[in-house]
């Protein structure tokens, strides 16, 4: 077979009238519809011998190809900036398959020698859908809803496999069903217990027994989630997103395998995946763990209440059951994993509660048929800035990817602003940096930034200052609670303006404090901004606004008084 030459295309500047931004956005457009147009595009220089190497292999298998040289483009610089913005790669060749982009030359050889430059090369263009997402908790549905406004035809697919105790849930993933929703109103119900002792010494008075009713509270819950678990459903459906409660499984490179209860299998094919599945609890690997133990999995709708219990793991997932378990008044004892596996006695308690860990759900979704790579220690999946695997066309979001919080808002914005560069004219990435979070523990710990022990090693600690204080909540004076147990700490980069790096927070209503100055750091929080802050008083938060003594001073921190 002759070699079919490369066709060559043009992109024609867009004038000098037009503004610089404007400009870009139309060089942009121009680019997008040559990746749109072509089967082959490939953007290379003509004296890049690089490029001459990608050429002659798209040949040698009879492939026609279409390219743009970019030295030889009026303003290729600048076109190459743009290029640079739309596929994440400084450098040419740069090359798209069916508008997938498989990258440079090495990335181009390499999906040549293990097949999936033949994958792309013979894909049917007619995919059933532009998207599919699998899995339907927070950051699948936030990807699912903004595409969709952004006129793809996208689906969801979402299935619960039930537990070894036979919980399963509705739409909407771990955080709605049995994570953070269920579990802040379980702390709620032991703030509420906590605050009828409290209210005798503000002078309530009440003569009947006050005791909780387990069976009470879980249905209130239940019926709560299952309210929002058909909201999700009903806003698919109105954005015309195609939910379908199966099990999604790659069977080829833009080909998935949808199994439902009933064990029925339907095929269904997209130009692009995202992978959000999430993880479930790990168990510990010992004989009758799955019979006896339960995991957060069941506990949030368990039908009676489980009595004495032996939290086994001291993550923060373990530690907040823990402490709702014992404000409702519960027998509660926590074990860390270590003491655990060196010689656990189930006759301790009544009930076991796992909190050891979580696994990524990716191991049985078919990405080895595709060749997706995961970490096979933890089943966690490696992504670039953009979420993209090493798959070109499949992307990961939420508590599967590495090195990554694993925080329901962190899944949501990722979802949504991972679908504005697919199919939008965004380029803005998630910030993984700064992320606000809050262990809800009877007594709330909120942070934001580093840890002290993070920023020593990132700044080195004589570069650092670190102010903090223990105060006495006013709500806690009347009521005799201990008046040195809250604890205010920043980390300050002493070198750079005294910048806020680090934020922490242990006390009540930890969370809601701990969100306002997230925002704060976003914008560059100082601690002069800080002292320069008039407080809101008497609340918890005003404390950072007052912030003197420094760890390095070694001065007493303990209060005596609001």
């Amino acid at each position: 077979m002759s070699s079919p030459p490369g066709r060559r295309v043009r992109v024609s500047s867009p004038g000098t009238s037009r503004q610089g931004s404007d400009a870009r956005e139309e060089v942009r457009r121009r680019l997008k519809d040559l990746i749109e147009a072509n089967r082959v595009m490939i953007f290379s220089k003509s004296y890049c011998p690089l490029s001459t190497r990608v050429k002659e292999l798209f040949s040698s298998l009879g492939v026609d190809y279409n390219i743009l040289e970019l030295d030889q483009v009026e303003d290729g610089a600048n076109v190459q900036e743009v290029l640079t913005e739309i596929s994440n790669q400084k450098t040419v060749p740069n090359i798209f398959v069916n508008k997938v982009h498989v990258g440079g030359c090495d990335r181009t050889f390499q999906a040549h020698h293990n097949g999936l430059l033949q994958k792309l090369l013979q894909e049917d263009l007619a995919h059933d859908f532009d998207l599919i997402i699998i899995g339907g908790g927070s950051g699948g549905l936030s990807c699912a809803k903004e595409a969709a406004n952004l006129g793809k035809k996208v689906m969801v697919l979402d299935f619960v496999v039930p537990s070894p105790q036979g919980s399963s849930w509705g739409l909407g993933g771990t955080c709605v069903n049995v994570g953070c929703i269920p579990k802040k109103l379980m702390h709620q119900a032991a703030l509420l217990g906590q605050a009828l002792q409290d209210s005798r010494k503000f002078g309530w008075e009440y003569n009947q027994q006050v005791k909780h009713n387990w069976e009470v509270m879980t249905e209130a819950i239940q019926n709560h989630i299952s309210s929002l678990n058909w909201g999700y459903r009903l806003t698919l459906r109105e954005k015309g997103v195609a939910y379908v409660n199966a099990y999604g499984e790659f069977v080829e490179l833009h080909k998935i395998k949808a199994t439902n209860k009933k064990g029925q299998e339907t095929f269904y094919t997209a130009s692009k995946f995202v992978i959000a599945t999430g993880e479930r609890p790990r168990y510990l690997g010992l004989q009758g763990d799955k019979e006896y133990c339960i995991t957060s999995d069941d506990l949030f709708s368990l039908p009676y209440c489980p009595g004495r219990t032996l939290v086994i793991g001291s993550s923060y997932v373990g530690l907040e059951c823990a402490g709702f378990l014992a404000g409702l008044g519960l027998d509660v004892t926590v074990m860390v994993r270590s003491v655990l596996l060196r010689g656990f006695d189930q006759e301790m308690a009544e009930k076991v509660l796992l909190a050891i860990g979580r696994d990524s759900c990716t191991r049985k979704i078919g990405l080895e048929k595709i060749g997706v790579k995961i970490n096979e220690k933890n089943g966690k999946i490696p992504v670039n800035d953009v979420e993209q695997t090493n798959v070109p066309h499949v992307y990961a979001i939420g508590d599967i990817l590495e090195v990554k919080p694993e925080l329901t808002p962190v899944a949501i914005q990722a979802g949504k602003l991972l679908a504005r560069r697919l199919f939008g004219a965004s380029l803005e990435k998630c910030d993984y940096v700064n992320i606000p979070t809050t262990v809800f523990t009877p007594l709330e710990y909120g942070c934001c930034g580093l840890s002290e022990e993070k920023a020593i090693e990132v700044y080195k600690k004589e570069n650092l200052e670190v102010y903090h204080t223990l105060f006495w909540p006013l709500e806690w004076t009347v009521a005799g609670r201990d008046n040195n147990t809250c604890y205010a700490k920043i980390i300050c980069n002493k070198f750079d303006n005294e910048r806020v790096v680090g934020f922490h927070l242990l006390g009540p209503n930890a969370g809601e404090i701990t969100q306002g100055f997230a925002a704060a750091m976003k914008c560059g929080l100082t601690k002069q901004l800080l002292n320069d802050t008039i407080g809101i008083h008497p609340t918890c938060g005003e404390v950072f606004t007052t912030l003197e003594i420094t760890k390095s001073s070694g001065l007493e921190i303990t209060q005596k008084g609001c």
